[in-house]
């Protein structure tokens, strides 16, 4: 059977869906030590997801250098604390690595953003708004292009906390584990349906939109999407590296 997919989701079905989680391990890079760890590991998988986030401003020009560096695996995802240690040579080293795809979104931002710490020359990265679109995709959100796809939810409600806070909630670390972690499972179905062709793109007008992606939804609802998104379990110890790493 075909996967439906729509041109442009409509926004109003998507606080129905059930919310996205993830059940692998949240590894919070507290200290250069700690990241030359996590980079070790990171630069031996096939396939990384990133993203970054800043703390938030609410001042006119008032700005803030980019505070967090996520890096996932499939089941991995190591938070590299850039408040903290800046951009240290194994951090550098990651970034412009060549051989591992690097997926994210809207990277030009992340990428820039990562430039204001250091100079570099970014490695093999991959945006997935300049991918979304040969498969007939018009939205360029990560919440949107997820729930499209998965007919989950990406909680953003983490979005505009303080990222530079000493210690991170259980809530942003999840926040940002999902946010690079899920750029991994997009960029993977895209590639297998583009692939197999195993999928019809509905293309609607705004009028609609809104009563067929629920009648979707609603038939869709009992599809089992366990093997890519999975509950939730993250250990309260998350932010000691050294501990997490010996499981490594």
């Amino acid at each position: 059977m075909k996967k439906i997919i729509y041109n442009k989701i409509d926004k109003h079905a998507i606080p129905a869906m059930p919310m996205v989680t993830f059940s692998g391990r949240i590894i919070v890079v507290n200290t250069a030590a700690e990241a030359d760890k996590a980079v070790d590991y990171l630069l031996n998988q096939d396939i990384l997801g990133v993203d970054t986030e800043t703390r938030p401003t609410f001042k006119k020009g008032q700005t803030h250098k980019v505070a967090l560096l996520q890096v996932s695996t499939h089941d991995t995802c190591f938070l590299f604390r850039l408040n903290l240690t800046g951009i240290t040579p194994s951090i550098l080293k990651l970034l412009e690595d060549q051989r591992i795809p690097k997926i994210g979104l809207s990277l030009h931002d992340d990428i820039m953003s990562l430039h204001k710490r250091i100079d570099f020359k970014p490695g093999n990265f991959i945006d997935l708004q300049q991918h979304v679109g040969e498969l007939g995709i018009e939205d360029l959100s990560l919440q949107k292009i997820y729930a499209n796809l998965f007919h989950e939810k990406i909680s953003k409600s983490a979005r505009l906390s303080n990222w530079e806070t000493d210690i991170l909630s259980d809530k942003q670390k999840a926040y940002a584990a999902i946010d690079a972690w899920s750029c991994i499972l997009i960029y993977e179905e895209l590639q297998r349906l583009e692939h197999s062709g195993m999928y019809q793109l509905v293309k609607i007008s705004e009028e609609q939109k809104d009563k067929q992606t629920k009648e979707a939804f609603a038939n869709d609802a009992t599809t089992d999407y366990s093997a890519t998104a999975t509950s939730i379990d993250i250990n309260h110890n998350t932010n000691e590296l050294k501990t997490k790493a010996e499981n490594v």
